[in-house]
Order: structure tokens, then sequence, then C-alpha cells
């Protein structure tokens, strides 16, 4: 996998270079065969070159017996062209001029006229062509001279040696070219898709829940391997906490298993004791069983309820029918019934308020419901000299303190209070419950906005303080 990755672009990158070098290699042999073969003008202006207006301007030139003259179309266009014009016999003496110059010969040997051509003798803007007019009986040659700054001519001379020796070079030059690309394409597929290769490594890692995964974030993709580091991170927070979960699950299933029983064992017992045609039972004894399998039924119930009720706070299935009501009211109500309860009605509850009238808007239910379950955490997992106070109060936001002096909560289990299905160690055999109390209170608060914190010291009591 990996070298493939490392080969395809390493081919991509060779394609490429090649594929420049002969497209710009065909394109310019192709505008040099338009431009040779063709007289398409590529390199220059629409304009015929200097060297095709010398060679035509013979037209321009009429021969008359022994006589020679320029026609005015020619005199035209050499003003045009800001050229002169000087006409040799076949001896090299003028016999006609047009626009010349001052000073220039009026006889011009062989080697003259290649001296002439060859290079500027003129003067350093005129640049001069050579141009032959013939008949039958006569031959005249003739200069002209175009005076243009930019227009300049090089005699190039070449032997085919040379040309073959400089292919040679040329192919070797090529060759080394091509190996060069080949290392650097290596070189750089190698620092761009190492880096890769190591990302989906990892991701196959995290794909098969190997949530272990980091890497140094460094080179290209820091960014990259640094998302990933924390994806893992999160991964693995994740996966610790459905670990605690589903051991939490377990260890509260086989809880309410155990506990579920003893109350379906009674009622299955004292339902046959009663309806066994053997005995005889005095209306006393059928109440006392009765009364058994009603307190046995309610806790079952209760633990039912409490199921459906996290459930459905934890999907968000539960609508909150929030209206305003005093706060002061409500929990002076809820703290009444409890010490109404002949059960509790000697436990030391305390309840403080700033001012009689605080308006909330709360689902009533649903927040009686809360309040309970934290009054009732402080009441059942403590001694009965146990003092509770619960105070509220309107600041900026609508503060409700539940305070307790009882045996504290540890620190392990401080922090797993609020999870579902927990149930910590000051839980009596004689107070078993669902172990959803203090999870179903937090769910209810978060579902009306608000905020609950918890805090505790082993021998110093607890205090758990609502924010709405």
């Amino acid at each position: 996998m990996k070298w493939k990755v490392t080969g395809r672009y390493l081919l991509s990158v060779v394609l490429v270079v090649i594929l420049v070098i002969f497209i710009n290699f065909f394109v310019m042999l192709g505008l040099f065969i338009a431009q040779k073969g063709f007289d398409v003008p590529i390199f220059q202006d629409q304009a015929a070159s200097p060297e095709q207006f010398t060679r035509e301007f013979e037209q321009r030139l009429d021969l008359a017996g022994d006589s020679i003259a320029i026609t005015a179309e020619g005199k035209d266009e050499l003003q045009k062209k800001n050229a002169w014009l000087q006409i040799l016999d076949e001896n090299g003496n003028e016999v006609l001029t047009y626009r010349v110059p001052a000073g220039l010969k009026k006889h011009y040997t062989p080697a003259d006229m290649i001296q002439m051509y060859k290079y500027q003798e003129v003067d350093g803007d005129t640049t001069v062509f050579v141009g032959e007019k013939a008949s039958a009986a006569k031959r005249y040659s003739y200069l002209i001279g175009i005076e243009n700054r930019d227009l300049n001519r090089y005699v190039i001379f070449y032997d085919n040696q040379v040309i073959l020796r400089a292919f040679n070079v040329g192919l070797i030059i090529f060759m080394i070219d091509i190996l060069i690309a080949l290392w650097i394409g290596y070189w750089f597929s190698k620092r761009l898709t190492q880096p890769m290769h190591s990302l989906i490594d990892g991701i196959k890692q995290l794909a098969n829940n190997q949530f272990y995964v980091h890497y140094k974030p460094e080179g290209v993709y820091q960014h990259v391997f640094d998302n990933l580091n924390q994806l893992s991170h999160q991964l693995q927070a994740n996966e610790k906490e459905r670990k605690k979960l589903d051991q939490l699950k377990e260890e509260w299933i086989a809880n309410i298993s155990h506990d579920m029983k003893t109350p379906l064992a009674s009622i299955q017992g004292y339902s046959e004791m009663i309806k066994d045609p053997d005995y005889q039972f005095t209306w006393d004894e059928i109440r006392e069983y009765a009364g058994i399998i009603e307190k046995k039924s309610v806790y079952i119930k209760e633990v039912i309820e409490d199921l459906n009720l996290t459930t459905r706070l934890r999907n968000k299935e539960l609508s909150v029918q929030k209206k305003t009501v005093n706060i002061v009211t409500l929990l002076r109500g809820i703290v009444i019934d409890i010490l109404n309860d002949p059960k509790y009605a000697k436990r030391h509850i305390e309840f403080t308020v700033t001012e009689e009238f605080i308006p909330v808007e709360v689902d009533e239910i649903l927040m009686v419901r809360a309040i309970n379950n934290l009054i009732y955490n402080a009441i059942v997992h403590n001694h009965d000299e146990v003092k509770i106070e619960v105070r509220v109060e309107k600041q900026e936001r609508v503060h409700i303190s539940i305070k307790d002096d009882g045996k504290g909560i540890k620190k392990a289990e401080l922090e797993r209070i609020f999870d579902r299905y927990y149930r910590g160690t000051n839980t009596g055999d004689a107070h078993k419950g669902s172990g959803l109390g203090m999870a179903i209170a937090r769910d209810i608060i978060d579902a009306h906005q608000g905020e609950i914190v918890i805090s505790s010291e082993e021998g110093q009591g607890t205090s758990i303080e609502i924010v709405l």
C-alpha cells in the first residue's frame, strides 16, 4: 500500500516533467516549421521580412535595353521602409541610386559586397541587404539599406559534427535531468506520502477500536496529526466512560435483580399461603399479609417508574410543562410532607428563606420529584440525629441549598454520585433503592436549564447547591 501511493505520486511527477519537455519541444518545432516552410510570420510582424522585401524588390525595377529604372511603387515602398537603394552593374560600378546617404562608395569589389552584407559598414542604424535583377543581356546587383535601430542580422555558421556532438551532449543532459527529476520526485513524494501513510494507519487503528494512537504533530500535516491525537484522546475517554457505564449497569442489574427477588418472594409466598385451603387465617393476619404484599409491590412500582422517568429524561422524550410558581411555597410543602410521614416525623429539617415570594418557571411535578429525592437521600443515608437545612434565596438567580451534617460522602463516590445505576456504600439494607434518585434529580435540573453542584467531606456532611 505504501509503495503504491509513493509510486503513483512519483510517476505523476516524472510524467509531468517529461510531458512538459516534450510539449515544449514539439511546440517550438512546429513554430519553426511554420515559420520556414509555410512562411507564417510567427516571430515577426505581419509585414514581409527585410530579406523577403529585398528579394521581391526586383519586381519594382524596370529593365529597358541597357538601362534600369525604379518604379514609382518601388520608391514609395523605400520611403515607407526608411530605406535607400544603390544599383550596381556587373563590374560593381554604381549605375542608379535613390535616397543614398553621402559618402557611399561608387564602386564595389566582390570582397566589398561581402563586407557590406556581413557587417554594418554604413552606420550603426543601417542594415544592408543584397539583391539581384537580371535579364538576358544584363545582370545588375543592388544594395538596400534599411535605417532601423531595432533591426539586426546575424550570420550563423555551423558544422554537422558539432551539431551531432551537441545533440549527444543534450541527450546526456536530458537523461541527467530525468534522473534528477526522478530523485526529486521520489524525495518529495516520500516527504509528502510518508505522513499520509501514518494518517491512514492511525485512522485504520481507530476504526478497529484501537484508540491509543499518538503522533508527533510536525510537517505539512501538523494540524491533521494534532486533530487525530485529539480524536484519539476523546475516543479513549469515551471508551473508558462506556466501560464504566457498562460496569455500573451490570452492577446495578445484579443489585436490582437481587433486591427485587426478596419482595417478589414475599409477595409470592404470602399469596400462596392466603390461597391455600388447608390454612385458616384470621382477618388480622390477612390484613398483615396484604400490607406486606402492598409494601413490596409499591417498591417494585417505584423502581419501574424510576427506570421509565430516567430513560425519558435522558432521551428528551419527557416534555417539561413549565409554569410560574412560588418556589418558597413549593419547597415548604415538600418539607412539611416529609415531616408528616410517621417514619421521619422526629427528623430535624430546618427551612429558611430570605423572602416569602420568589417566582420561578418550573414543572411543579418534576421539581417536587427532584427536591424530594435530594432530601430523602440526606435522610436515609445518615443517622437519625442528622440536621438538614433547606434554604432558598433570590440573588441574580434563584439558589436552593440542601445541607446536612451527616456522614459525608467519600471522594471516590462523590465523582459518581450523579451516575445512573450507582448506589453508594452508605445505602443500607433497610433503604435499598433503584440507584437512580440522584441521576433523576440532576436530569430534572438540567431539563430546566439549571445547575446542580454537590460537595462533601467525610464526617463533615454534604452540601447540594441548585441554581435556577
